[in-house]
């Protein structure tokens, strides 16, 4: 090593000088000196430009140039207040000089005990303090100018007789040995200096201004290091001549030369320095031992750097010792020294809490020292001074049995020993030492109890996270956090790997260590491995399975694993040993391998235990080992497939039939993982095909160009074996009982997707085309559950490959297919929900969440295809339909169809749109049908007779012809009049006549249109309209015309509404009609039932239609007449005259004569009927009548007398006076002709 540092140090050498000596103009004249001051504003970076490396002080001391070029070349020289001869002031006065500085540094102390804390007397004392530094500097320097000037080595003389100055020039190297002496013992050791001055490292002050014991601590740093400067100059000027210290020699009969004073102080210097450093190491935690330093401030650090280029730099030209031989020296006193010793090396021995860290610690800090140059800049590429003889001390005595080192401790030593093995290079030695120790002890957790849950977890739960795990130790690190997230067992594996990656001249260090690495696991040894040591034992052969030979690795690992005995290995041991298997595969798959040997040993050993877990039924401890062992199975094939990027290596091994058995005997979650584990499978599979089809990139001339080729055959394998082994089960399970989970639509559109990429090994039942198959199977079949189909069409509509591939099939019916399903989905959302008293009413909650947002997810989809784009344009309903919750968003594309087929001209046009609307609904009474068999849920119930109601009114003109028209009967059948409402006297379910109630408009208006289109069936349209109305009027009658919270009559809703006249007079007439003949009878003179509440729904009628139809009068009035006649009570007559009433005002509002001819019509009738046992109550109404319409009652005076008359004979008792006295009354309000008919009447009685 001394050998090469030499040979290299001639042209290091010649350059420096010659840099050197142009520098000299531009030098600073203020002497070089420690300062840490402008770490403040230069935020600690490199070194303050007057220190001894940036100022050029060392190197020009090393290449043994002037000290200071420009300094001291007047004939005088000013120190200490005193103006001396530059060239004599040392000969002369020596000893006087010296005595002077220790009087400055006697000056300096004292003003420590005058410091103050104001202000004012703060500057003052920092302005003193610092002149008396810079003087002692001056001087010092001065002494190194001296001898470098002006100092003679000592000449061969004859016997003549020297001149006094002479005798003192040639006594002056022993003087200065002997003041140099003394200042040493002056000042003492760094170490030992008072509490208050060694405080002074950790001042810091922006403005500059540092108390006195701030300048005496630094100027302590100066004078030990400058006192090693000057014997160096000395000893170089005299040619490397021992120096004897005569007068301190006569005195005290102690040997002091030079050199032994030099080889003294900087050893005191380094143990005060290493004392230093066990001070501030009190207050560093083992884990923050690499990133807390041994120096307080960047003066300490540079004197340590001046020390390593001082020292290395007078080894390599003489036998003294080196840098790391005194740093080695103190240390090992240290650690060997118990703590009761008095005194090593000149100082007493350090108290250290635990020496064998303090040394790796100083280690660790001191070997990036070397990184600097003489001018203290970094030079990586530096050549460094390795000190492994020592660290392997070190490390044998961490790894010591006996010695009992903590885990907490062994972290921080391994991370020193790793950054020192990046800082030196290679030594084997090394890795001997630490694997004697890992070997013996791999058992061990390693874990460190006060890290509690940030400690490194011991197992690795999945195969991907062990290797990640392993590969951290293979690659750079970031050396200070390893102690947080490793323990010293990876540390150990990071610092193996970083010896495997280099080469010992041309040998790879593997083929030196393998045979101590694999002589250490026999068959005993691999028996006694726990769960903890198997995770450690894989984890050294990943690590070393990622750097050298993969296959001989693996294969040995294997040999060794087969020692191990199958009965004594636990389910966590043996799921542990599948993922070291994994974690292998992983390796072959990064390294582009092969891996069938290795799938197929691992994939049998996974179909056994999908067997056992196939007949294991009620063994619930017995399924939860197994499914420990499968569900790590599974992980590891599914990363192994996320791994691989061509899948190529025959990874279609791992999909074994032991799939077919695990599948039907998965629960819940379990089925849940094996589930999103095939997902994963078939969107790998399939993304990697597309890119391997689309062939290599152009100008792609790699080696592995033509993989992709190859990889196309392990894709065909690997496709069969998913429909093969998985595929079967997912067929089944589509029409399972209860609600499939969402995973099932996910695999199931995984696969229909593989299928339109690599149709060829899909099933044979799926053959000839494979797409429409599966489509047919999850997408458009009716049995299917509608949370699986609408989750799978999801998936699928915006997939433009399968449109285009139903395109190129010709098969047409696919939108409309998917339009169909769609309308299944939206009708039962509330399929499996309660019904009855634990049905939830909001329809929120009721439905799920989940389902809501995948409905409205297909809704927003379905609204994209073309054929639905087309219909919403042609109907102008904007694009925003989709964003609304599903159920409006179904009716409002049944309202666009409606409105669609209305705007269409041609036959062929509304023809081809009725199929097309047929092929939408599809059965649509079959997906309604398991709520009417239920008679809920509530939201169910009400659902279909909205979304079916809407459906009838809104594409009425649809199922108005004669494609449709068996759809409506079936709907009005199934809904509106199935067996339990022709049934009176039974009650409805709530819910049910709730649902019918609130729809019932959108029927009666959509078939009223239908009876006024139909050309074919009308009269059987008008028949099943009045039965349904027939049926329904009584139900939502209300007992009572004030019966409160009743609400409004669903018959009244659909007559009020917006409807075409032809549409409400033919709804209108066909509800009079039911009226009169089922709800308006007497009984003899019995009133009807409710005959108040018909009375005033009639009423009501006239209120909102504002109109009197002709219907009115011939169906109602003589009803409500006849009502007037036999009933006496009073909310009765009141109604029924109001009636009367708007009739009577109605038919005069009426254009032409044909309303007052019917109106006639009925009263001549009414006062044939009744006037003869009813005649005042006629005579009564008749008076009402007259004052609302004078002409008819006038028109109706032959009648009534005639009537009058008849009724005189038919009781043959003469005339009736009272009878003709109540008819002068009604003929009075007649006008003239009341009058002229009173007078034939007296005129009758004169007679």
């Amino acid at each position: 090593m001394e050998d090469d540092c030499g040979a290299s140090s001639t042209s290091p050498f010649l350059t420096d000088s010659l840099e050197l000596a142009m520098e000299v103009e531009h030098e600073n004249s203020r002497p070089a000196f420690f300062s840490c001051a402008f770490d403040s504003q230069n935020g600690g970076r490199g070194f303050s430009a007057e220190s001894y490396l940036a100022s050029g002080s060392l190197k020009r001391v090393l290449l043994r140039l002037d000290p200071s070029p420009n300094d001291y070349e007047e004939n005088t020289v000013e120190l200490f207040g005193f103006q001396w001869v530059t060239e004599m002031a040392l000969v002369e006065s020596c000893g006087f000089l010296f005595g002077l500085l220790r009087q400055q540094i006697y000056r300096l102390e004292n003003l420590v005990q005058m410091s103050s804390s104001d202000f004012g007397q703060a500057a003052h004392l920092h302005s003193e303090a610092e002149s008396i530094r810079h003087q002692c500097l001056k001087f010092l320097h001065y002494v190194k100018a001296f001898i470098f000037r002006y100092l003679e080595p000592p000449k061969v003389e004859n016997d003549r007789v020297l001149h006094p100055y002479e005798e003192l020039e040639a006594q002056l190297p022993s003087v200065l040995v002997e003041e140099l002496h003394a200042l040493t013992v002056h000042v003492g050791h760094l170490c030992e200096l008072p509490s208050n001055v060694l405080a002074a490292f950790t001042i810091q002050n922006q403005a500059k201004v540092f108390p006195p014991s701030w300048h005496l601590l630094h100027l302590h740093l100066d004078i030990n290091w400058l006192v090693l400067e000057v014997l160096h100059v000395l000893g170089e000027k005299l040619k490397r001549q021992v120096v004897y210290a005569n007068h301190f020699i006569n005195l005290t009969g102690e040997n002091l030369t030079n050199i032994s004073l030099f080889e003294k102080h900087s050893g005191n210097l380094i143990s005060d320095l290493i004392r230093l450093a066990i001070n501030k190491y009190t207050k560093v935690r083992p884990s923050e031992a690499l990133t807390s330093s041994h120096y307080s401030c960047t003066c300490i650090k540079e004197l340590w750097i001046l020390l390593i280029q001082l020292l290395d730099h007078r080894n390599k030209g003489s036998n003294t010792e080196c840098f790391w031989s005194l740093v080695n020296t103190t240390l090992k006193n240290i650690l060997e020294q118990p703590s009761t010793s008095e005194s090593v090396s000149g100082f007493d021995t350090v108290q250290c809490k635990d020496p064998l860290s303090f040394s790796w610690w100083m280690m660790n800090h001191l070997a990036p020292l070397y990184q600097f140059d003489r001018n203290g800049n970094l030079d990586e590429k530096k050549q460094k001074e390795s000190n492994w003889k020592f660290v392997e001390e070190l490390l044998k005595k961490s790894t010591d049995a006996q010695a009992g080192v903590l885990e907490e401790h062994l972290r921080m030593h391994l991370q020193c020993c790793l950054t020192l093995c990046s800082f030196w290079g290679l030594n084997l030695s090394v890795v001997t030492i630490l694997w004697d120790y890992y070997s013996k002890n791999l058992n061990s957790c390693f874990t460190v109890p006060w890290l509690g849950l940030k400690d490194l977890a011991n197992i690795s739960k999945t195969s991907l996270s062990m290797l990640e795990l392993v590969k951290r130790c293979c690659c750079e690190q970031q050396v200070p956090s390893l102690y947080n997230s490793s323990n010293s067992y990876f540390i150990f594996l990071s610092i193996l790997a970083q010896i495997m990656r280099e080469e010992n001249n041309g040998v790879h260090p593997w083929k030196q260590i393998k045979g101590r690495i694999y002589s250490k696991f026999h068959r005993k040894r691999m028996q006694e491995l726990t769960e903890v040591g198997l995770q450690n034992f894989f984890s050294l052969f990943l690590m070393l399975a990622i750097i050298v030979e993969t296959e001989d690795i693996v294969s040995r690992v294997l040999d060794l694993l087969d020692f191990l005995t199958p009965s004594s290995i636990t389910t966590a041991r043996r799921a542990l040993i599948w993922r070291g298997h994994f974690a292998f595969l992983l390796i072959y798959v990064e390294k582009s391998m092969d891996i069938s040997a290795l799938a197929e040993k691992v994939s049998n050993a996974f179909r056994e235990k999908a067997k056992e877990f196939l007949v294991t039924k009620n063994d619930h401890t017995q399924r939860q080992n197994l499914w420990t062992l499968l569900s790590t199975y599974i992980d590891g094939v599914q990363e192994v497939f996320e791994t691989s990027c061509y899948l190529s290596l025959s990874e279609e091994k791992l999909l074994n039939d032991g799939f077919t058995m695990l599948l039907p005997a998965c629960r819940g979650a379990e089925l849940s993982m094996v589930l999103n584990f095939l997902q994963v499978v078939l969107a790998r599979l399939r993304s990697v095909h597309e890119r391997v089809s689309q062939g290599p990139q152009l100008g792609n001339t790699a080696p592995d160009a033509q993989l992709p080729l190859v990889a196309k055959e392990h894709h065909l394998a690997v496709a069969s074996a998913l429909w093969r082994n998985f595929f079967p089960y997912l067929k089944s399970q589509r029409m399972s009982q209860t609600p499939p989970s969402p995973q099932l639509a996910d695999t199931a559109a995984g696969f229909t997707l593989l299928a339109l990429d690599i149709p060829s090994k899909a099933l044979s039942d799926l053959q000839p085309q494979p797409v429409l198959s599966m489509m047919r199977l999850f997408g458009w079949d009716d049995m299917v559950w509608p949370q699986l189909v609408s989750r799978y069409l999801s998936h699928l509509i915006e997939n433009s490959s399968l449109c285009e591939a139903f395109s190129s099939m010709g098969y047409t019916s696919y939108e409309a297919l998917t339009v169909r399903s769609w309308f299944r989905c939206v009708l039962q959302m509330f399929l499996d929900q309660p019904s009855g008293a634990w049905a939830k009413t909001d329809a929120e909650r009721t439905v799920g969440k989940a389902y809501m947002e995948q409905l409205t997810e297909m809704t927003r989809l379905i609204f994209k295809l073309s054929e639905v784009e087309n219909i919403l344009l042609k109907a102008n309903v904007g694009q925003s339909v989709f964003k609304q919750d599903p159920k409006n968003a179904l009716v409002q594309f049944i309202k666009a169809v409606g409105r669609t087929y209305s705007g269409l001209q041609t036959l062929p046009e509304k023809s081809a749109m009725v199929a097309k609307t047929l092929e939408y609904l599809g059965d649509v009474l079959k997906y309604v049908k398991p709520y009417l068999k239920a008679k809920g849920p509530p939201e169910g119930l009400q659902l279909t007779y909205w979304i079916i109601g809407c459906l009838v009114k809104f594409c009425a003109p649809i199922l108005a012809t004669s494609k449709a028209q068996q759809l409506l009967f079936r709907i009005v059948d199934c809904l509106l009049l199935p067996h339990s409402v022709l049934q009176q006297d039974k009650e409805l379910p709530v819910a049910l006549l709730s649902a019918i109630q609130e729809s019932l408009p959108l029927y009666l208006q959509g078939l009223s249109f239908i009876c006024c289109q139909s050309q074919t069936q009308g009269a059987y349209l008008n028949q099943l309209l009045g039965s349904i109305i027939r049926h329904y009027f009584g139900r939502f009658l209300p007992s009572s015309p004030a019966v409160p919270g009743a609400g409004q009559h669903p018959l009244l809703a659909a007559l009020g509404s917006s409807i075409s006249a032809p549409q409400l007079l033919r709804l209108r007439r066909t509800t009079l009609q039911v009226l009169r003949e089922y709800y308006l009878q007497f009984r003899g003179h019995a009133p009807p039932p409710r005959l108040a509440s018909v009375l005033a729904f009639i009423l009501e009628v006239l209120q909102r239609t504002q109109s009197t139809e002709l219907c009115d009068t011939d169906l109602v009035l003589p009803a409500v007449l006849k009502c007037l006649v036999l009933v006496n009570e009073l909310q009765v007559k009141k109604i029924s005259t109001d009636i009367v009433q708007y009739m009577v005002e109605g038919c005069q509002a009426g254009s032409g004569g044909e309303h007052a001819t019917q109106l006639t019509s009925v009263f001549r009738q009414f006062i044939q009927d009744y006037t003869a046992v009813y005649d005042h109550r006629v005579l009564s109404i008749l008076e009402t009548v007259a004052v609302l319409d004078q002409t008819l009652v006038t028109s109706l005076i032959p009648t009534i007398t005639q009537s009058l008359k008849d009724s005189e004979h038919k009781q043959g008792l003469g005339r009736n006076a009272a009878q003709r006295e109540a008819y002068k009354r009604l003929l009075s309000h007649l006008a003239e002709a009341g009058q002229n008919e009173i007078q034939n009447l007296e005129n009758e009685t004169d007679q």
